[in-house]
């Protein structure tokens, strides 16, 4: 009884006390002054006061983040004309959260302090200058569309949501770097998406402690399986077509503000092979160029070795004619074969890095006449054969056939490990050097999907669509390392 009294005590001194209101547990806004004092030295940070209709109110933003005539046509005109109650349009935001206010300043949204009410309001105006929708200058085709990706997110998600047009077409929204704060987004299809893939890569996003990012590279090393490989163990694309491919065959798209790649997860070694152009060409034509492609890689890192190997240890591998034209071709050549492709290699290299460092026009001269030059005056010169020139420039031709450039500089390193294990081995070398080559390849994992997919594990249905590619009524499915598990269903 006398616990029941008291209850009852209780509920009627409550009724007695009515809580306090609502806004009376709020916290106070922060003050102007000391939103000022953190936008200190920060010369294109704003505040203007302007007199309404509803009282005294303070805008603020970035004037390098906002288009002046988006800001005046939709906050400040409306602000000063009382055309409607035009604050009601506005989002609330938590004028006691300092970081939160600051954040939306830096993020481009202009927010509006109201005086009488003591009030925060947020309006989206990010708008600063974009560089227009251009064809693709590192995937370049003949055939299909010509649009690319551009450096802002937003953008670059319209190109892909236009080719798609339904709900299962998902994106998630992360914010990444401790100083930078840049978004970037997950793009998948969410019935065709393989989910122990989509929660591993989701996973490493958030475990990730890293200053700031710059573009989406960065990000993509720092996801790798193996960051020591040679190898780009993930996909990267500048076309929104090559992008939505990979969303129908299951794949995880990762785009970046200020990027104009974006990343496809997971990845195999013989789609690094493959152009978007070859599902626009005939399936003959595109088997030709992929083989083409697979075998100049394999050319590429071969060609000079060899003729290392055949000098120096195995020249009865030599038809002799030819044996007897390269010792010509030799005979003033001080040094040994290793040193001599050493030596015209490192200047292929130095030239291609001082083209594409120079102004284009320039760069284009360079190349032509410093090769010319310098290959010709090698050869008169002794230092040289003339039989390697001819190999060394075939061998960097061939080099740039795979349409992706960090798989092209990928097989640029190769190459040097294949030359100095035939200057210490000869043939002997090369296979050790190639024993190693597929050792590693055979442990590389991308978003833990085995590298060499679809040779190894293999899926017969995914031979249709990787050296050879069949014609579409037989590429119909979706590739095994990125297709959905299904429960199975259990046996009665």
């Amino acid at each position: 009884m006398k616990i029941w009294k008291r209850a009852r005590q209780a509920v009627e001194n409550s009724k007695e006390k009515p809580s306090p209101p609502s806004h009376q547990k709020q916290l106070a806004p922060i003050s102007l002054d000391a939103l000022k004092k953190d936008l200190t030295d920060i010369d294109d940070a704003v505040f203007k006061e302007y007199q309404t209709k509803d009282g005294l109110v303070t805008v603020i933003y970035l004037s390098s983040l906002i288009e002046p005539v988006l800001l005046h046509k939709m906050i400040i005109f409306p602000l000063v004309n009382d055309k409607g109650s035009v604050m009601n349009t506005f989002d609330a935001i938590d004028g006691s959260n300092k970081q939160k206010l600051l954040m939306a300043i830096v993020n481009g949204d202009t927010v509006i302090f109201h005086h009488n009410k003591q009030q925060y309001l947020q309006a989206h105006t990010f708008s600063p200058p974009e560089r227009a929708i251009t064809s693709s200058e590192n995937e370049a085709t003949v055939l299909g569309p010509q649009d690319s990706f551009t450096e802002s997110l937003t953008v670059n998600l319209s190109l892909i949501k236009r080719r798609i047009h339904q709900t299962g077409l998902k994106s998630k929204d992360y914010t990444i770097g401790q100083e930078t704060n840049t978004k970037i987004s997950i793009m998948y299809i969410e019935h065709l998406v393989n989910d122990e893939n989509l929660k591993r890569l989701q996973e490493r996003i958030q475990q990730i402690d890293f200053t700031g990012y710059v573009d989406l590279v960065i990000l993509k090393q720092l996801l790798e399986d193996n960051p020591y490989s040679p190898f780009p163990q993930y996909g990267a694309t500048s076309r929104p077509d090559a992008a939505v491919n990979s969303l129908l065959d299951g794949r995880i798209i990762v785009a970046m503000e200020n990027s104009q790649t974006v990343m496809i997860c997971p990845s195999s070694f013989l789609e690094m092979f493959n152009s978007p152009e070859d599902f626009y060409n005939r399936w003959t034509t595109a088997s030709l160029l992929r083989i083409l492609r697979f075998m100049g890689f394999i050319i590429t890192i071969m060609l000079t070795p060899t003729y290392i190997s055949a000098l120096s240890y195995h020249p009865g591998i030599l038809p002799f004619e030819l044996l007897i034209m390269i010792m010509e071709s030799r005979s003033r050549v001080p040094f040994p074969p290793v040193i001599e492709v050493l030596f015209i290699e490192l200047i292929i290299e130095i030239l291609k890095e001082a083209g594409s460092r120079m102004p284009t026009k320039i760069g284009q001269t360079i190349g032509i006449v410093g090769g010319i030059v310098i290959g010709t005056a090698s050869v008169q010169a002794g230092l040289v054969s003339n039989t390697l020139i001819v190999l060394v420039a075939v061998s960097a031709l061939l080099s740039f056939l795979m349409p992706n450039y960090l798989m092209s500089n990928a097989s640029r390193f190769v190459r040097y490990i294949f030359i100095l294990a035939a200057g210490l081995f000869g043939l002997l070398g090369q296979m050790l050097a190639f024993a190693w080559l597929m050792n590693h390849l055979l442990n590389l994992t991308s978003l833990g999907t085995p590298y060499l997919t679809p040779v190894i594990p293999r899926s017969w249905s995914d031979l249709f669509d990787s050296v050879v590619r069949f014609p579409l009524t037989f590429v119909q499915k979706r590739t095994g390392m990125s297709r959905a598990k299904r429960e199975k269903k259990p046996t009665k």
